[in-house]
């Protein structure tokens, strides 16, 4: 993984990765394996959602990107991905 961009949280780099898991897809599941608050874990998928890292096909629900899965990889630097405007 490459080191962390200054908009990231010390929890990115388990939710992504715990995402990457097929079975994975809801902030109250991050919760529920103890990475942090579920309110916690919502915004923090909503900020991962922006800068690209996962996509939000509904409400409540998350999945990795395949930018995110690169950034797991090392192949990513999270300091170039900047937020989408909406």
């Amino acid at each position: 993984m490459t080191d962390p961009a200054d908009w990231m949280d010390p929890v990115d780099d388990d939710i992504l990765e715990l995402l990457c898991e097929d079975e994975v897809f809801e902030p109250s599941q991050i919760r529920d394996e103890g990475i942090c608050r579920g309110p916690h874990a919502a915004y923090r998928c909503r900020e991962l959602a922006e800068r690209g890292l996962l996509e939000n096909p509904m409400t409540g629900v998350y999945d990795i990107t395949d930018l995110g899965e690169r950034y797991l990889e090392g192949e990513v630097d999270p300091a170039d991905l900047e937020a989408n405007e909406e």
